[in-house]
């Protein structure tokens, strides 16, 4: 199953490059906790379910318009999906362009994404999964 769930992540980045807003809910449980980076600037503590999702999306578009996100690193650990990515784009009223890496977590259940979290420190989504800066060394040689 946790092939599945890793195909499963690089479907979901896909539906959102290309902004196809039905493939990319189409890997979401119907009430997934969904917690991007940027939910506590935006006083949110998140967006549940698929409604709360495209409250999200629509945001995010209306500032980046050409939003797009790379997956760098994608890890296997079972019902749960780790994984490094970079997120680009330009802001729509001034084109400044946004480049940065990040970091997300997954949980899985039956093959839909049940907790979908964003972090802006590695060691903080390694920590979200239960390991260590040098568990993900040793994991990686």
């Amino acid at each position: 199953m946790s092939q599945e769930n890793v195909e499963l992540i690089y479907r979901a980045f896909d539906a959102l490059n290309r902004h196809d807003f039905d493939a990319f809910l189409a890997v979401m449980d119907d009430d997934v906790e969904f917690i991007p980076r940027m939910s506590a600037i935006e006083g949110e503590s998140g967006y549940r379910g698929h409604d709360g999702v495209r409250s999200w999306w629509t945001r995010l578009l209306d500032v980046f318009p050409d939003y797009s996100m790379e997956l760098v690193d994608v890890r296997d650990l079972g019902d749960v999906t780790f994984a490094t990515f970079h997120a680009r784009g330009h802001g729509a009223g001034s084109a400044a362009p946004t480049d940065q890496a990040a970091w997300i977590v997954l949980r899985w259940r039956r093959g839909k994404a049940v907790w979908w979290r964003t972090f802006d420190a590695r060691a903080e989504a390694l920590e979200a999964v239960g390991l260590s800066e040098q568990d993900a060394h040793a994991d990686s040689s």
